[in-house]
């Protein structure tokens, strides 16, 4: 008999709306996380750490973990101090960091997680990937997908404007992922899962089409359903590849060549993104992309993060290498120093930079 359908990882509740905080211990009784109360809390020492004071006498019977930071090291550290209580759930509360971290706790302790977010940096607030710092430099692990996302936009409007702006970077670098997976298919053979990349490309078109700015509730909205769906995607391709394409690479490539001056993930890749888009010859959508990008104040051109044209060249010839077996527009082309710095000289006069 043929499968019909098939089943799809995905959270129990995503809760996104203002005032969503104040109904927290009300979702994890009435869904059946945590009737008891008993809930494992790692905090960040900023955001985490202020909303503590604010939930911690609704929440007599949860303990609280802060946490130092995003290394493999604090992951871990977390985990062994759950291990000596008996929890429901695992609630990471803070930014991405923190949220990474409890994820590979929660993982490794076998509890579920409820993520709840402070900020909209970047997709990885439910994703199946926790990003950790280690020894050799950065680490993505597996790890389930959060059993509840709760996003409170009147928490995530006072948080600093930039970790808005990283987070429209990330969703709208979905469109040249897409494009890159597909890519890949047609030239290589590699498997594509049509509904992973039907989720992530939706996102962030819905995020680029959007006419509002980063202080809206609606654009707000629409930008966090849009982070939650991009994660969404990963679990159903069960890889990142849904939101991990040429962008990425130039991405990492920034990190790894110049990592104390590294501007943040959802910047590096939103214009990498449309410095890919304009290599695929999709120069309409490029300079689309470019234009709603400077809307949001995010860059467009390396000078906007302070890096000159020769030292993004460079990262653009570096990128392949930081993800080997990935075929992207980068792979395909195969441009040599002296193409690239024409193909960006082409890309800057065409947005107008």
């Amino acid at each position: 008999m043929p499968v019909l359908t098939r089943l799809i990882p995905s959270p129990l509740v995503v809760d996104i709306r203002a005032g969503a905080l104040d109904d927290l211990v009300g979702v994890l009784a009435d869904q059946r996380i945590s009737t008891s109360g008993k809930l494992a809390v790692a905090i960040s020492g900023g955001s985490g750490a202020r909303l503590r004071e604010r939930l911690e006498p609704a929440l007599p019977g949860a303990e609280w973990f802060p946490v130092d930071g995003g290394t493999l090291d604090d992951a871990v550290k977390l985990a062994d101090a759950m291990k000596k209580g008996r929890y429901d759930a695992v609630v990471g509360l803070g930014g991405g960091k923190i949220i990474d971290c409890a994820k590979f706790a929660a993982a490794r302790v076998g509890l579920p997680l409820v993520a709840v977010a402070t900020n909209l940096a970047h997709d990885g607030l439910c994703s199946p990937v926790a990003t950790l710092d280690n020894d050799a430099g950065r680490g993505s692990y597996g790890v389930p997908n959060p059993i509840a996302v709760v996003i409170d936009l009147d928490v995530v409007r006072e948080a600093p404007v930039r970790f808005v702006r990283s987070g429209i970077g990330d969703a709208v670098s979905n469109i040249s992922c897409v494009a890159d997976w597909e890519l890949a298919h047609r030239e290589t053979g590699e498997s594509i899962d049509g509904l992973a990349a039907a989720i992530a490309r939706q996102a962030g078109e819905a995020v680029l089409r959007h006419p509002g700015g980063v202080g809206d509730d609606g654009f707000l909205q629409v930008l966090a359903e849009g982070l939650v769906l991009t994660g969404i995607s990963m679990s159903v391709a069960g890889d990142s590849r849904p939101a991990s394409g040429a962008c990425h690479e130039i991405n990492h490539a920034f990190d790894l060549l110049f990592p104390k001056r590294a501007a943040s993930h959802g910047e590096q890749v939103g214009l990498g993104a449309a410095f890919a888009m304009h290599l695929r010859g999709a120069h309409e959508e490029s300079g689309h992309m470019a234009e709603v990008l400077r809307r949001h104040g995010l860059p467009v051109v390396p000078g906007d993060i302070g890096f000159s044209v020769d030292e993004f060249v460079q990262a653009v010839a570096f990128a392949p290498q930081t993800r080997p077996g990935r075929y992207t527009i980068l792979e395909h082309l195969d441009l040599n120093t002296d193409q690239i710095k024409d193909a960006y000289a082409d890309y800057a006069k065409a947005i107008g930079s």
